[in-house]
């Protein structure tokens, strides 16, 4: 895993991202689309004012991985491989403390109306638990509000959702690695969602070039082709895959839906999208992240909490739901525990 970058490569970074922001991309090349777009759709968290909003996703077959070929390429991007994606909605943005925090802090569970589909309860559970009340300022000085939610475990965003479809009646989940990256490209295959050249990056992303040394709010920067926004940058997103650095020379060509299932372990986790603390080879689509100990290496509960990350403020996720859930996926659920072992 990468290291954050220090103050003087940051100071570096965003000094040549400054002096080349006239730079024009090429036009990326397109992939293959093979089931129609769902609509998309706003969301009204019941019992709030708080919504946001879905985007649809149209099934088709994508290459995920990239080339060798490709500056900044790690070698658990490859081989690269094409698989089959079903139609699917994604969240337009990175969930925000307007959204989290009614999980976390305020808003009990209401059953949801009679006229929706109940979601299935997960095997083993009766309850959908909450965080534990932190012991500092959860968003490290950055801000509420729109501002993206970090810091939080994969285990917590794994409850939000599930949270979230309690409260509203539809399923809820985070992305599995191949949605996200199926979702990041939109029908590109150069390194970025607009091209191969990191100089426009500053125009889509927030990253350690032009962040700050802090996450901005949501939509502040250009979406990608098919509307999403901060794929590249901002956060690093959580997926709900368990992160290997060989899967992908396990998945064969053509495969529907692949994905990793995680187990109870806490770690490794998929984090995608690079961050504000991120290089630019950390933002490109294909770049893949699994989280270790040292993402909560300062967190004073022993053992460590299964809700927040102190070291992790640059990780936040969002919310996908299947047109039709793939059936290994249909109650999918975090098992951790306090006593769960760290891998």
């Amino acid at each position: 895993m990468c290291e954050p970058l220090g103050p003087g490569r940051a100071a570096l970074s965003l000094a040549l991202c400054g002096a080349l922001t006239a730079f024009v991309p090429p036009r990326p090349r397109a992939q293959t689309a093979v089931a129609a777009k769902p609509a998309a759709y706003s969301e009204t968290i019941p019992g709030t004012k708080v919504l946001f909003d879905m985007a649809g996703i149209p099934g088709g077959r994508f290459t995920m991985g990239s080339p060798a070929s490709e500056n900044g390429r790690s070698p658990d991007e490859g081989p690269q491989h094409e698989v089959e994606i079903g139609p699917f909605w994604i969240e337009t943005t990175e969930v925000t403390w307007d959204e989290y925090d009614l999980f976390a802090f305020g808003l009990d569970i209401e059953a949801p109306s009679t006229t929706q589909p109940k979601p299935p309860a997960p095997s083993g559970a009766d309850a959908i638990t909450r965080p534990t009340p932190p012991y500092a300022d959860e968003s490290f000085g950055y801000g509420k509000g729109r501002q993206p939610a970090i810091d939080m475990t994969w285990h917590a965003a794994m409850e939000y959702c599930r949270w979230l479809s309690a409260k509203t009646g539809k399923l809820y989940r985070l992305a599995t690695e191949a949605e996200w990256e199926y979702a990041a490209r939109a029908g590109t295959t150069t390194a970025y969602s607009f091209g191969d050249d990191p100089r426009a990056l500053g125009e889509y992303a927030w990253t350690v070039a032009n962040a700050k040394e802090q996450p901005h709010p949501v939509a502040s920067r250009k979406p990608n082709p098919w509307g999403l926004f901060d794929m590249h940058g901002n956060v690093a997103e959580w997926c709900l895959d368990r992160y290997d650095a060989e899967f992908y020379r396990t998945v064969k060509p053509g495969a529907i839906g692949p994905v990793l299932l995680p187990g109870s372990a806490r770690y490794p986790h998929v984090a995608r999208g690079g961050s504000w603390d991120d290089d630019a080879a950390r933002a490109r689509s294909a770049a893949r992240r699994g989280s270790t100990p040292e993402w909560s290496r300062r967190d004073p509960q022993s053992p460590q909490s299964i809700w927040w990350h102190t070291d992790a403020i640059f990780a936040g996720f969002r919310v996908v739901r299947a047109v039709d859930e793939q059936e290994n996926l249909k109650g999918v659920h975090s098992t951790i525990t306090r006593e769960s072992p760290d891998r």
